[in-house]
């Protein structure tokens, strides 16, 4: 009996962890249009949410992998790709050309120049990957990135959305 409390305790603990929501936090578009962090998860479909830096080599690869997939993805599974710079003030305006000579259009991009949303998702360093349901709730979450990652993500999205 005491096994069997224990083990529900700990799996009503791991949903409470991972059932996080989205807080509400002011960031900007890349033509510095001020957005609400909730506007961005009022849908049925799955999001990739990708902290990155123009600075972040790892992040970078990482971007390159996922724009080379996010079609073929979001074809099978409805997922969308928000990526979220934390370039600070000084360097936020290279941010939209850097993604634009990248070639980047399957992403939309985001600014969070004073990390308040970094912050906000508990986010310690780049490339962070959060994988969301459409109202928020956080699914799944990496950080890093080495060749192959991309992959692990695709699996956990297809195992989500088949939900």
């Amino acid at each position: 009996m005491k096994n069997l409390i224990l083990i529900l305790l700990v799996v009503t603990l791991n949903n409470i962890a991972f059932s996080q929501v989205i807080p509400s936090v002011q960031i900007k578009t890349l033509d510095n249009k001020i957005v609400n962090t909730q506007e961005l998860f009022n849908e049925e479909n799955l999001i990739i949410l990708s902290f990155w830096a123009t600075w972040c080599k790892p992040c970078i690869k990482e971007l390159d992998a996922y724009n080379e997939n996010i079609i073929d993805w979001a074809d099978e599974t409805g997922v969308k790709l928000i990526a979220v710079s934390i370039d600070n003030t000084r360097s936020m305006s290279r941010v939209a050309p850097f993604v634009n000579g990248r070639g980047w259009g399957n992403i939309q991009f985001y600014l969070d120049p004073n990390e308040d949303f970094k912050r906000a998702m508990n986010v310690v360093n780049v490339p962070h990957t959060i994988l969301l349901d459409g109202d928020g709730n956080i699914l799944w979450q990496h950080t890093s990135y080495s060749e192959g990652d991309e992959y692990e993500l695709y699996d956990v999205i297809r195992e989500k959305s088949a939900n």
